[in-house]
């Protein structure tokens, strides 16, 4: 019966692919989570069903969203449609960076060693640090009066 189990389950799985056309890879940033599809196009891309000059207003993030397809000289040749959550602006065109690489790191191997060594397929780890109590920030202390 486990047995049995264990195979619906790599079935069901092994649905979940999508076709060869389309590449999936999911990115993350602060408390930001993106899921990327990647295809071959005309360079669109589409985040949360909006165009990226709607959803980024703001050139700088535009900017880093693009950076895996210019470390690669890759731009105008891949369609991106995806969906982010979470954080804010900044943490999710990170997300939608982080994703984008590891989508083109699945569709080529050679462009594997330019997006290592621009740092893109590395996970950024930094998150906000937690108040503390007796603090009136994380790290910020009250004014002190001495008398």
């Amino acid at each position: 019966m486990e047995a049995m189990r264990m195979s619906e389950i790599l079935v069901v799985k092994a649905k979940k692919n999508v076709s060869s056309d389309r590449v999936y890879a999911t990115g993350r940033r602060k408390e930001a989570s993106a899921r990327v599809w990647i295809s071959k196009g005309a360079g669109k891309i589409t985040v949360n069903g909006r165009e990226i000059e709607k959803y980024f207003a703001r050139a700088v993030l535009r900017m880093i969203v693009n950076q895996p397809f210019a470390a690669t000289n890759t731009a105008g040749q891949y369609d991106v449609y995806c969906t982010v959550a979470g954080s804010g602006l900044s943490g999710q065109a990170g997300a939608v960076r982080h994703g984008i690489s590891r989508a083109l790191d699945k569709t080529d191997e050679a462009l594997h060693t330019i997006l290592r060594s621009g740092g893109f397929l590395t996970r950024d780890s930094r998150k906000v640090e937690r108040k503390k109590y007796g603090r009136a920030k994380a790290r910020k202390s009250f004014q002190f009066s001495k008398r």
